[in-house]
């Protein structure tokens, strides 16, 4: 086991969300300091490693990471530090921008369904199918009778992915407001980080109130049995990654995962490689 309370911040299904009472800044899942987890979060990425090769080698399982949150919650920090050193050829990442208008032509599961992992793969999903429940709704895209319904087939649809042997693990980076203001303006202050910057952000940061009600509403209707979303306190960002390595490393020891062995005795080829 990982040695961190990352369960903790499990949503159970039907549970009530209010993003006020959650703390951006709490680390109670670990009972170490800061350097202590830097350590753990060191020897975990080197199980993710071997847990990653392990699961390719085999060629059974397919793993789904889903990461969502406000802007600068650092879903591209994850991707960096907590995958940091795993094989290439096993980890894809798939980034959900403004659809294309073929994208736009077809049903909004559509361009989603064509990322979703292989067997032997993980994917990590940067922004999501989520974003047809939270985008589309503060922003009025589509209606109210067609957004509402998307739960349930969300649901639906993930559903059919873990019935089908994917397990999914779902991420909702939980930021406050003053901590998003610092990281957009490190974003200016840095010069390797403006280009980071958009103007953009500035206007979804106006909409700030509206997208965690959007959010809430997804963390109480689509945490599910079968795909329950971890609301991760990510105002700390060693915290963060700590709490998603933890939960990679433990899910994906329990899958039980093992190399493939070989159909022959191997041994017969050692004379011809001994000559």
């Amino acid at each position: 086991m990982s040695q961190v309370d990352w369960k903790r911040y499990q949503i159970k299904p039907g549970q009530k969300v209010d993003l006020s009472e959650w703390n951006h800044q709490e680390t109670k899942a670990w009972d170490g300091d800061k350097d202590e987890a830097v350590l753990q979060l060191a020897k975990l990425n080197e199980s993710l490693e071997m847990l990653q090769e392990m699961l390719y080698a085999q060629g059974r399982h397919k793993v789904l990471v889903i990461l969502q949150g406000m802007d600068t919650s650092g879903k591209d920090g994850v991707i960096r530090r907590v995958f940091e050193g795993v094989n290439p050829q096993g980890v894809r990442v798939a980034a959900f921008k403004v659809p294309t208008p073929l994208e736009l032509a077809h049903d909004y599961l559509w361009r989603v369904h064509q990322q979703t992992p292989a067997n032997g793969e993980i994917v990590i999903f940067n922004r999501s199918h989520y974003e047809d429940v939270l985008v589309v709704r503060v922003h009025n895209l589509v209606p109210p009778e067609r957004w509402t319904k998307r739960y349930d087939q969300i649901n639906a649809f993930e559903r059919l992915l873990t019935e089908e042997g994917t397990t999914i693990l779902k991420f909702y980076l939980h930021i406050d407001q003053e901590e998003q203001r610092q990281r957009l303006l490190e974003r200016l202050d840095t010069p390797e980080k403006r280009w980071k910057f958009n103007p953009g952000d500035l206007k979804e940061r106006a909409l700030w109130a509206e997208y965690q009600k959007a959010y809430e509403a997804v963390l109480e209707k689509t945490s599910t049995a079968w795909a329950p979303w971890v609301l991760v306190p990510a105002n700390r960002k060693w915290y963060r990654d700590l709490v998603i390595s933890a939960a990679l490393v433990d899910t994906l020891d329990s899958l039980k995962l093992a190399y493939p062995q070989p159909a022959e005795d191997l041994e017969v080829y050692r004379p011809q490689l001994l000559k």
